[in-house]
């Protein structure tokens, strides 16, 4: 998509798409140039033998916090959790947090509630770590350790390529030991997958048309892609004002599944690994009550469970499941954009939002 339009005009939403579109050339360049000083923070918290890590974020960002969860709860094995910031800059809460490490991480670094509650971590014992796109920040002047996610100036106010730019950065810092062993074979593949994928934009025009007059909407997945659901509801809701829930497939089962009917359109994450075949019960429910279902990625044993649902092709051959939600993300932003636009919004310019959101 281009970025002008007659006279010169920026087009509605050309911001958003030539950002999204940048995302291969960012998750490349990211891997392949930040990888070695990764492995030296990494191995120097792997020194520390934390006992705990907790993750402080808000908005995309804290979506990525999600992910990171997981990553220290599966590939690190030790107990995460999020932070709530006012209970350190309201409540003034000062817990004893040696042997912790927080993390906070943050596209703007500039949200005075994350740097307080970075600083009271600091204070109280944790080992603190920034991940930011502005290494000149507050945050990462606060931090003890600073990773720059390298994401390049974004002027969206929707965070499509800072998020992404997260994610991976978070993988290289907590994940699999081996993720940080291979710099060029393994940039390339991933920065070639997520090209492969944002080519999919006849089922992304086919699903924003399809779901242009729609409400509501339900988001869903398991595992590691639990937070590519959140993210996509965020992105709905910014970009199309569409009230968007997420659900982890199993929290739908536990009492939300019974508001879904043929009317409701659900858009579920089911990519290949444990994560993708813990949602076909999930499927085969939603499936059984006749919902308006998109399948994101689309594994034979997801259509086998849903066989009436259309997909959204996620390329992720040679990518392990851990990064997975890099790549099932990508379909999602783009459909944000198009239902924008089909719905007669600039996502450029949503309503009563700012790129940078101070709260306390």
């Amino acid at each position: 998509m281009g970025t002008a339009g007659t006279a010169g005009a920026v087009r509605p939403g050309a911001i958003m798409s030539a950002e999204i579109d940048q995302q291969p050339e960012v998750l490349g360049r990211l891997w392949a140039e930040q990888a070695p000083e990764l492995r030296r923070i990494r191995a120097e918290l792997d020194r520390r033998r934390h006992r705990f890590v907790l993750l402080a974020a808000r908005g995309t960002s804290d979506h990525a916090a999600l992910y990171a969860k997981y990553l220290v709860e599966v590939c690190q094995a030790l107990p995460a959790g999020l932070v709530s910031p006012s209970t350190s800059t309201i409540y003034g809460v000062r817990p004893d947090l040696s042997g912790v490490l927080h993390i906070s991480v943050s596209q703007s670094g500039g949200s005075p509630d994350l740097v307080d509650s970075l600083k009271a971590a600091r204070s109280c014992g944790a080992t603190t770590v920034a991940v930011t796109n502005n290494v000149d920040s507050e945050l990462a002047r606060a931090a003890e350790f600073v990773v720059d996610v390298r994401a390049g100036t974004e002027r969206a106010v929707a965070a499509t390529k800072s998020y992404t730019a997260q994610l991976l950065a978070l993988y290289l810092l907590l994940g699999p030991e081996h993720g940080v062993a291979d710099t060029g074979s393994d940039a390339a593949r991933l920065a070639e997958a997520a090209h492969a994928t944002l080519q999919g934009m006849d089922a992304v025009a086919a699903t924003a048309a399809r779901y242009r007059f729609a409400n509501r909407l339900v988001t869903t997945a398991r595992g590691y892609s639990y937070a590519t659901a959140r993210e996509a509801a965020l992105k709905l809701m910014e970009t199309s004002y569409l009230g968007a829930q997420a659900f982890s497939g199993a929290d739908l089962l536990h009492g939300p599944m019974a508001m879904i009917d043929g009317e409701t359109p659900v858009i579920a994450v089911a990519t290949p690994g444990r994560g993708g075949t813990a949602m076909t019960p999930v499927l085969q429910t939603l499936y059984e009550r006749k919902a308006d279902l998109v399948i994101v990625g689309g594994t034979d044993e997801a259509l086998a469970a849903a066989p009436t649902a259309s997909v959204l092709p996620v390329r992720t051959e040679g990518i392990p499941e851990e990064l997975h939600p890099v790549l099932d993300i990508l379909p999602l932003q783009q459909l944000a954009l198009r239902l924008a636009l089909e719905r007669g919004v600039d996502p450029d310019a949503p309503r009563g939002l700012r790129k940078v959101t101070e709260t306390w």
